[in-house]
């Protein structure tokens, strides 16, 4: 009798430690899978200030096509973002407004590869109570026009627009990203604001678009790479792919970008 309770307590304690031991193998599998493949991993994005809708909405399709990848954006001027990974941020991609800036970590990025384009434009309030039809009424007395500072790419194609349109603007302010311009637009405080085409769709009915002569001539490339010492290399590459092609082309194309 003792011998067949012995036997009862060791099956029923056998029964209960195989399954868990079954738990733990499977954790075990899933915790080295990868981002992609169910393990759980935050993709940190760093991506230009212009870039905010348009990969808001890229990033949330990525995250549904990667279940158990979390893709978390820092937005801002690409110039602010460069300083940031240079001062040891934790960086997994980098999406820039231009290529000068990405080329400042050319040594600690990979992968890289052009994604998209734009054009400057003057955002002026809906009812344009200064009546600007033209970058030349940006000259006028008493306007006040806001731009970005020359080290955030809006910047820099706003100087390089105004030499090819012989113009010198006197801006009241210079912003650090294109979207602090387009809210001084949006707010009331300037008659003015050269900003991108792409904000200007994006503002919608808040702002309205001059275009501006000949500013083909003036276009920013956008290039993204993954930072070399990321600790989410595969996943990295996989987000650069997905906003290069497919559904992230078109998002972008939406958004009002051209190709590069």
């Amino acid at each position: 009798m003792n011998k067949l309770l012995k036997r009862t307590a060791l099956a029923a304690a056998l029964t209960a430690v195989l399954p868990l031991a079954a738990c733990g193998s499977n954790g075990n599998n899933d915790s080295n899978s990868g981002g992609s493949k169910g393990g759980d991993t935050t993709l940190t994005v760093f991506a230009a200030a212009s870039l905010t809708q348009p990969f808001t909405a890229i990033g949330n399709e990525f995250e549904k096509a990667h279940p158990g990848v979390t893709v978390q954006f820092s937005f801002g001027g690409s110039s602010d973002l460069v300083e940031q990974i240079q001062n040891g941020a934790p960086a997994d991609v980098f999406a820039s407004a231009d290529e000068p800036n990405m080329d400042k970590l050319q040594s600690s990025v990979a992968n890289r590869t052009d994604f998209a384009s734009n054009t400057l434009e003057i955002a002026v309030p809906p009812d344009n109570p200064a009546g600007i039809t033209n970058v030349g009424g940006l000259t006028r007395p008493g306007i006040k026009t806001v731009v970005c500072a020359a080290p955030v790419p809006c910047g820099a194609a706003e100087q390089q627009m105004e030499k090819k349109a012989g113009l010198t603007l006197e801006p009241v302010s210079e912003e650090q990203s294109v979207t602090d311009v387009l809210g001084k637009v949006e707010s009331g405080e300037a008659d003015a604001g050269i900003v991108y085409v792409t904000d200007v769709k994006g503002a919608g009915s808040k702002v309205k678009g001059v275009p501006i002569a000949k500013a083909d001539q003036v276009v920013n490339t956008y290039p993204i790479a993954s930072v070399k010492d990321s600790k989410n290399a595969a996943v990295a590459k996989e987000f650069i792919d997905f906003v290069a092609t497919g559904a992230g082309q078109q998002t972008l194309a939406d958004a009002g970008f051209a190709k590069p």
